[in-house]
């Protein structure tokens, strides 16, 4: 028997799938956002960008941005009652919460 692949992007056929009219990279400008400290950005992935991508897990979940490594941004989620998380992602998986 062969053993059960359990990659980064196991069981992701939903969420890293793209519209045909979306398929292809996105324009440059999603590579080029910024966001301050304390500000909201939700997780949305684009499939077409590997790298700084955190796990599909995540995906759909708010967060705050608490910090900057690199080109990539520190994210802190909430994953439990009293649980969190800080994620590394790049700007292109980010995507900014209208503040209420």
């Amino acid at each position: 028997m062969v053993k059960r692949s359990k990659g980064f992007r196991v069981r992701t056929r939903r969420t890293l799938k793209k519209s045909p009219r979306r398929r292809g990279m996105p324009p440059i400008t999603e590579f080029l956002k910024t966001f301050e400290i304390g500000e909201k950005a939700a997780i949305v992935l684009e499939p077409s960008s590997h790298k700084g991508m955190p796990h599909p897990r995540y995906h759909g979940l708010i967060g705050e941005v608490v910090g900057k490594r690199g080109r990539a941004y520190l994210v802190k989620v909430r994953v439990g009652k009293n649980t969190y998380k800080t994620l590394i992602a790049r700007p292109e998986h980010l995507k900014k919460v209208p503040r209420q």
